[in-house]
């Protein structure tokens, strides 16, 4: 089956990373439903080949936006069934993101406003630019967040730093950003895609079904009870030992080599 082509995105491999970039720079990057169904389509590409692709870069063209929100233009005229389906399509994308067993990484080159700190939350890990700006300024069009921001902006900084963002509509600079640990590094732009792919190349030299089953526990684990957690880190660890991986990583510490995983 030939991959999809793409108008609004930009796709491509490269050393076993994937950078899929959202390209609508006269918009700034902005979602409409075309661009959710591609990113949904890269996703697909990316989570049918994790023996090719080892991690996922998520980023925006141009250099002053990540993704400066949804497409008011294509938005205003909605009901209330339409505005639904697009939400519908936005989580449907951004769920995939959580769900891949690869790592993912948004490098956020510029403004991630409403749907664009939605997408940066979706992803794993989040790298930023020192020109980045972050905001859910949903309630001054009247709404509210639609793409995830209620609930993902709120697991990652927290209910009162979240409830301040969103119904304040403000925006925040990259170093307030890491500070309430909405990003865990900020670069100069010129090194934001460098540092990013070298996180990538460092998850990737370690095993893949151990750091895939690691985020699957993180992600999982943190709405259980800390004791069924415990439990099911406990069951996930030990399922570990049965991969040629454990024996191949372990091997090679006690034989002072680097290891060569097979995901198997």
């Amino acid at each position: 089956m030939s991959e999809p082509t793409f108008q609004n995105i930009l796709f491509d491999e490269s050393e076993g990373i994937a950078t899929l970039t959202i390209n609508r720079p006269k918009s700034l990057n902005a979602l409409d439903a075309t661009t959710l169904k591609e990113i949904s389509a890269a996703l697909d590409i990316v989570k049918g080949a994790p023996d090719r692709i080892k991690a996922l870069i998520i980023t925006g063209s141009g250099e002053k936006a990540f993704v400066a929100g949804a497409d008011i233009g294509a938005m205003h005229a909605l009901n209330a069934i339409e505005a639904r389906e697009l939400s519908r399509l936005a989580h449907e994308a951004f769920g995939k993101i959580e769900r891949l067993q690869q790592i993912t990484i948004a490098a956020v080159n510029g403004y991630a406003l409403g749907g664009g700190t939605e997408l940066a939350s979706s992803c794993d890990i989040r790298y930023a630019s020192t020109k980045a700006k972050f905001g859910q300024p949903e309630v001054t069009l009247g709404v509210i967040p639609g793409f995830g921001g209620t609930q993902r902006l709120t697991r990652l900084v927290g209910r009162g730093k979240a409830k301040e963002m969103i119904a304040s509509g403000a925006m925040i600079d990259a170093k307030e950003a890491y500070r309430i640990g909405l990003v865990e590094e900020v670069a100069e732009p010129d090194e934001l895609m460098v540092k990013t792919r070298d996180l990538a190349k460092k998850i990737m030299a370690n095993g893949p079904i151990a750091v895939g089953m690691a985020k699957y526990v993180i992600d999982r684990g943190a709405d259980l009870p800390l004791d069924l957690a415990i439990d099911f880190e406990t069951q996930l660890w030990g399922e570990t030992f049965a991969t040629e991986d454990q024996t191949e990583g372990m091997n090679a510490f006690l034989e002072k080599r680097k290891a060569s995983f097979t995901g198997k």
